[in-house]
């Protein structure tokens, strides 16, 4: 479906204020921006506004601070520094944002972590107003944030006199409605993670949508056990055991939802921890399942390489540990290697695209997480239901 917003690459930002809200939460390790895909995925938006001539002003959140507590471990001084190689120009961090002048045409400023703003988590009217008063366009562009509503990703859009949606939220929901709204098929789901629980919606959901459900990690386990598979120590829900048997039974979709058949099982997660692969059948009282095993992978490889589109989050076991990252590393060149349609979106997802060195691959990777799995289950995403209301 057309997406009904304002567009800001549609709109005449010459000398006009652009408060843009990016998703620029990104790993700090000693004092430095250790991962920058979100930043370089938000760069062609503000190099966009500035070489139009706008006076571009751009929020982010990063971490969590205690809301209205300026706390240096959460400073956004290591974002500004890394946009401004990314960016090619100078990026000016401002503290006191909420009451400074408005930069200069073409110029680009940071405002400080928005969550040291007291009131910016609960949506809080005052706040969201005043920050709409430093703005004559203001631009939803992170996907990430779209699926909270807060003051710098929705009250701002009720109060700016424009509000738009920047290319990069654009981009997200098209690659997202074109995988949901008519995909190719046959459809394609990996879902892993660790638990069942936070996963019920987007797992029951998809059970209605794709041809086929792949679980990895924690669920998967889950769904084992519900099928009557010793898992001996392996993170599963027992809790959870009634809703898998109704998901495997079909009683959510007809999705074919195919459970490994081998798996690696070790005795912990230490550095020193070795893999061993068994069948389901030789699980032990002892041992936990770390990673589906090869024959899995190779069967699961199959039925991705004949898909047509693939949706992925999460994956199949603890790619970070060397022993038990071949069935993640396995998955990721398969979506990779496939000629369908894939989109990826969610953290560890995205670690281990990186990790794996496949994003070539991927057709579309989503810098989201939660509002890519809200999304997924049919959701209306808060900040684009404003967007909307205001185009």
């Amino acid at each position: 479906m057309a997406l009904a917003v304002k567009r800001m690459a549609e709109l005449d930002l010459g000398g006009q204020r652009v408060l843009i809200r990016e998703d620029l939460n990104a790993p700090i390790k000693s004092g430095q921006v250790s991962s920058d895909k979100r930043l370089r995925a938000a760069v062609p938006t503000l190099k966009l506004a500035a070489a139009r001539g706008a006076r571009v002003i751009v929020m982010s959140h990063l971490g969590r601070p205690e809301e209205g507590v300026a706390d240096p471990t959460y400073s956004l001084a290591p974002v500004a520094d890394a946009l401004v190689g990314l960016m090619g120009q100078p990026v000016r961090l401002i503290a006191d944002w909420l009451d400074a002048p408005p930069p200069e045409p073409g110029e680009v400023v940071l405002c400080e972590n928005v969550r040291f703003q007291r009131g910016e988590k609960s949506n809080d009217e005052a706040l969201a107003r005043r920050m709409a008063a430093l703005c004559d366009v203001f631009v939803m562009d992170a996907f990430g944030t779209a699926h909270r509503a807060q003051a710098s990703t929705y009250g701002v859009a009720q109060f700016a006199p424009i509000a738009c949606a920047g290319p990069l939220l654009v981009s997200e929901l098209e690659a997202l409605d074109r995988a949901l709204d008519d995909p190719a098929r046959p459809m394609v789901a990996i879902v892993g993670g660790s638990k069942v629980s936070t996963k019920l919606e987007v797992l029951s959901s998809l059970a209605a949508k794709v041809d086929m459900l792949i679980p990895g990690g924690g669920i998967a386990n889950t769904l084992l056990a519900a099928r009557g598979t010793n898992v001996g120590r392996s993170l599963h829900e027992a809790d959870m055991l009634s809703f898998a048997s109704q998901l495997l039974d079909g009683e959510f979709g007809d999705a074919q939802i195919p459970l490994p058949t081998d798996v690696v099982v070790g005795a912990s997660l230490d550095d020193d921890a070795t893999g061993e692969i068994k069948p389901l059948s030789a699980i032990s009282e002892r041992d936990m399942i770390l990673d589906i095993g090869p024959a899995t992978a190779t069967r699961y490889a199959e039925f991705l390489a004949s898909a047509g589109t693939i949706l992925w989050n999460g994956p199949v076991g603890v790619f970070e540990h060397a022993e038990f990252a071949a069935g993640t590393r396995d998955i990721a060149t398969a979506v990779a290697a496939s000629s369908a349609f894939s989109i990826a979106g969610g953290g560890d997802t995205l670690a281990a695209i990186e990790q794996f060195e496949v994003t070539a691959g991927i057709s579309y990777i989503s810098t989201g997480g939660g509002a890519f799995l809200e999304y997924l289950q049919g959701r209306k995403l808060p900040a684009v239901e404003v967007l909307e209301a205001r185009a």
